[in-house]
This record gives C-alpha cells, sequence and structure tokens, in this order.
C-alpha cells in the first residue's frame, strides 16, 4: 500500500530519515514499524519565521518496499521514410524542445543557430570577460542552449496552464540535470552544468534523425504570396520546409528587422527596463533566514533568494531574475552597447547576490521613438540605454555603477564597492541616464523595498546599468487556435523572441505547443 503525504520539520532534522518515518508514521495514523521505505517528491523551504522549516512530500510504503521507480529518459522510434521536415530558427530551449517534440511526432526538425556550439561558445567568452570585445554572433545571447545556458538555469515557472512543466523537468533530467529538479519546490540547474545538458539533448536530437547546424543564420523569409516556404541563410543557401517555427530569443534584432521589412505584422509589447542591483549574499542570507549578523549559513539552506515587487503610477517595479550566490555578468550582442544580466553556478556559493531592479515600460510610453522607429520604438529605446551605459562606462564591456543611496540623492559615487561583475565597473549618474520617469518609479520602489528588508539600499549596495533584455519589446502575433502568423501560412513565432515566454520552462513548453501546430 501507497500513501502521499505532506510532513513539516525543523530544518536541522529535515533529511534524518527516523524522523520523516516517525512524521509520516504521524500522520497516517500509524506504528512506525508499518513505515517500508520513502521516497521524496518535492522539498521546499519555509523561512517565514526565524525558525526555518523544511516541507516535505514523500511517498510512503506501509508494510512493504516501494515499486522500482527508473530514472527519466528520452526515447523515440526512428522517423518514417520521407518524414516531413520542419525548420526551427534558433537553438535555444523553446528550438531545443519545439525539435524534441517534432521528433516525437514523427517530424524532422532542421535546427538553424546563428551561433556556435555550446563548447565553442564558451571559448568566445573569454575576449568578452577580459577583453570587452564582443563576438557578434557567439556570447552570452547567441549560441546553443540560447541565453539561459550561461545563466542561473532556473526552472521555477508559473506557467502551469501552459503545458506539461513536469514532462521538461524530466527530459532536462533525462539529458543529465540533477535528479533534485524534479523534488525541489524552485529547482535549477546552474551555469557551470547547463551546458552539457544542452551537449546531451542536440546528441538527442541528431540521435533521433533530426538535424543541428551552427552558424546558420538566417537572413531572409522565402514567401510565395502568404506562404512561407522556407529561409535564406548568410551562406546564400535557400532550405526549404512545409514549416518554419521562428524561436530566435529576444535580442536577434535583426529578425525583427527584418519582418518589419518584409511587412509582416508585428505588435509593440510591454516590457521592463532597469539597472541589477547587487549584495553580499551574507546580507540577504540574514534578511530572509533571519540571523544575526556574523552567525554562517547553515549548510542545510541554500544561498537566499528573494522577491520584491510593487507598483508605482500604474507601472510596475520588481526584482528580477535574482540569482543568489551569483554573478553579474556582460550581456552584450553589439560592440557599441553595455547590457548586465546575472548567472549563478549550481553551487551558488560566489560572495555576492544580484538581481534585476526594473520598471514596466509600456508602448505609451515611448511616443518619440514610435515617431522615428514605429513599430520597432521598444527596440530602439532598449538600444539608446545600452549606448549610454556604453558611452559612461568609457570603454570595453565596463559598465557605469552607483551606490544605491547616491542613486536615491543623485549624486555621483565617489567610491564603489567590490563587485562580481568582471569587467570592471566605472562611477556614473544613472539617475541621469535612465529617463525621469524610470529613475523617479525606481527611486520610490526602492525606498519600500528598503522598508520591507531593512538594509536593502544601505551601502554596500550597488546598482549596475543597465539590465535591458528582460523580454521582448515586440509581439509577433499568431492565431490562438493555430500558433500560426495571421498574415503568413507556414510561420510559427514562438518563445520568448516571439513574445510568448519569459523563461527556460516557459519557452520549453511553447517550443513543444508549436511544434505540435506545426505539425498540423
Amino acid at each position: 500500500m501507497i500513501e502521499t503525504v505532506d510532513i513539516v520539520l525543523a530544518l536541522e532534522r529535515s533529511e534524518d530519515t527516523a524522523a520523516q518515518r516517525a512524521a509520516a508514521a504521524a500522520k497516517l495514523g500509524v506504528a512506525i514499524s508499518r513505515i517500508g521505505e520513502l521516497r521524496l517528491r518535492k522539498h521546499s523551504i519555509d523561512a517565514r519565521q526565524s525558525n526555518v522549516k523544511v516541507q516535505l512530500r514523500l511517498d510512503v510504503s506501509l508494510d512493504g518496499p516501494l515499486p522500482e521507480e527508473l530514472a527519466p529518459i528520452w526515447e523515440v522510434p526512428p522517423l518514417p521514410d520521407h518524414a516531413r521536415r520542419v525548420l526551427i530558427v534558433g537553438c535555444g530551449p523553446a528550438g531545443m524542445f519545439a525539435a524534441l517534440r517534432c521528433l516525437e511526432l514523427g517530424i524532422k526538425p532542421i535546427v538553424l543557430e546563428r551561433g556556435k556550439d555550446v563548447s565553442a561558445r564558451r571559448f568566445d567568452l573569454a575576449p568578452l570577460l577580459r577583453e570587452g570585445r564582443v563576438i557578434e554572433e557567439s556570447n552570452y545571447c547567441f549560441g546553443e542552449g540560447g541565453a539561459g545556458t550561461f545563466s542561473d538555469g532556473k526552472l521555477y515557472t508559473r506557467a502551469t496552464k501552459r503545458g506539461p512543466v513536469a514532462k521538461v523537468y524530466a527530459i532536462l533530467a533525462a539529458h543529465g540535470a540533477p535528479a533534485r529538479i524534479l523534488t525541489d519546490a524552485h529547482p535549477h540547474i546552474g551555469s557551470n552544468l547547463l551546458p552539457n545538458v544542452v551537449k546531451a539533448i542536440r546528441h538527442s536530437i541528431i540521435q533521433a534523425g533530426g538535424e543541428v547546424r551552427f552558424q546558420t543564420k538566417v537572413v531572409d523569409f522565402l514567401l510565395s504570396g502568404c506562404d512561407l516556404r522556407g529561409v535564406r541563410t548568410t551562406a546564400d543557401e535557400e532550405i526549404l520546409a512545409e514549416a518554419v517555427i521562428l524561436a530566435t530569443g529576444h535580442s536577434a534584432r535583426d529578425i525583427y528587422r527584418l519582418l518589419a521589412a518584409r511587412s509582416i505584422l508585428l505588435e509593440p509589447k510591454p516590457f521592463a527596463v532597469g539597472c541589477r542591483i547587487e549584495h553580499p549574499q551574507a546580507f540577504i542570507d540574514r534578511a530572509q533566514y533571519h540571523m544575526s549578523s556574523g552567525t554562517p549559513r547553515p549548510h542545510l539552506l541554500p544561498a537566499a533568494r528573494y522577491r520584491l515587487a510593487t507598483k508605482i503610477r500604474d507601472r510596475g517595479v520588481h526584482s528580477f531574475c535574482m540569482c543568489p550566490g551569483g554573478w553579474i555578468v556582460p550581456a552584450a550582442t553589439a560592440n557599441d552597447e553595455v547590457v548586465v544580466n546575472g548567472m549563478s553556478l549550481s553551487r551558488r556559493d560566489s560572495p555576492f547576490a544580484n538581481s534585476g531592479l526594473i520598471t514596466t515600460v509600456e508602448p505609451t510610453d515611448l511616443h518619440g521613438f514610435f515617431k522615428q522607429h514605429g513599430v520597432l520604438a521598444g527596440m530602439a529605446f532598449q538600444k539608446s540605454l545600452e549606448s549610454a551605459a556604453k558611452a559612461a562606462g568609457g570603454g570595453g564591456q565596463v559598465a557605469p555603477a552607483q551606490r544605491v543611496g547616491d542613486f536615491l540623492t543623485g549624486k555621483l559615487s565617489t567610491s564603489l564597492p567590490d563587485t562580481s561583475y568582471f569587467p570592471g565597473i566605472r562611477a556614473a549618474p544613472l539617475h541621469e541616464l535612465l529617463p525621469a520617469w524610470i529613475t523617479d518609479r525606481m527611486r520610490e520602489g526602492l525606498r519600500l523595498f528598503g522598508r520591507q528588508m531593512p538594509g536593502y539600499i544601505a551601502d554596500p549596495a550597488l546598482l549596475i546599468g543597465f539590465e535591458t533584455r528582460t523580454s521582448s519589446p515586440v509581439r509577433i502575433p499568431r492565431r490562438d487556435d493555430t500558433l500560426e502568423h495571421p498574415q503568413v501560412r507556414g510561420l510559427f513565432p514562438c518563445g520568448e523572441g516571439a513574445g510568448y515566454a519569459g523563461g527556460i520552462v516557459s519557452a520549453a513548453l511553447d517550443g513543444m505547443r508549436s511544434a505540435e501546430a506545426a505539425a498540423g
């Protein structure tokens, strides 16, 4: 007989099997001697009170063992002869999971990726970090695995209505992700482990009969009236297919320009911009785990995270992509810009914590940009901030920075604290580089967050500019029923770049849905 129970244990007893057995027996109202085996289904930490608790969901067998549970695997039957072909533009989470789903449906995916494979891509990060030189087709945004590969690898999502989240986790685990992602309430993989997971997924795609082509940049669409027949690449190769899943990510600005030039419908959408805010991880641990100063974090507790959000004059101000025990990294895709983002390793053992601190931008906020740039106004606005950051940094990928206290009072920082941002920082008046309507809201939000988390806005809290690539500033529209573009038959916009996802898992889910739609 098997039962599933939820129990709560004190932190120090949470990994004690005897304590788990006793709590499970009490919950079920049976003698401890009847408890056979336990299997963890979910693990979450409740740090709302000073005495941290651990919530566990367990499968419990009574009077015998649990049935054997096999590790997740991903396998498909061989592709049929003359299988239909689907082109997938982009090898990020949306593109890779679209390819896997195509193979499950007996369709041959051909994945076209402008950047390099993940191993070669890693080498191209060295000149970015050490020389401030961006390799424009191979960086933190472009290449195998997309922007998520060299990030924290956060898998937590609220997108449960979009599809089978558990299937995404199982596929990742089948390709080498730690098994704990199947049970953690807020799972993450880490940028040190993600590359091997990404490589394993690529090998699965190829072994099952799909193709993955690197350094293959799409520069045009092959249209016959309203029908999309395929794409043209920089090598002037024409690649034909019955459907094209466009999964290029939020930084492929050339694709947005191409769509606009081809008069293919685009729509402006809200997005968000701001800075990275950085603190010592020890401060976040103390604040979130109710620890006294100087007390080390218990080894059973992960580096603490936080989420802060408010609304100020109809615009959201909130933390974004918080990276506990992480680093701030340069996420530019061109040499005339500075963009920052966050990442963590699986251990989350950096002495720093960072998060985006961002404000919502609505299309109505960008009247001046619309006059010149039309539907691409949001993209132009992002670029203006990135160019301003480049100029204020003074060269390479040096980023402009300001102590939070100085940002609040409108002063240039005379000194800057230590930072995880490797290319370096330079004092700059971020409050002047950002538009006043963003600065004012960020200031109000920061003061509120400082009351909610005492010490949050005190030294050595640091702002680094600018975080602009939170999401796409445009949406590539699609029909609700077929997920096909309303103007162009055979075009299936997908993932973050098309405006339908906001992270690894939601992008993967959207990729699978788009593959099903492209299958017809």
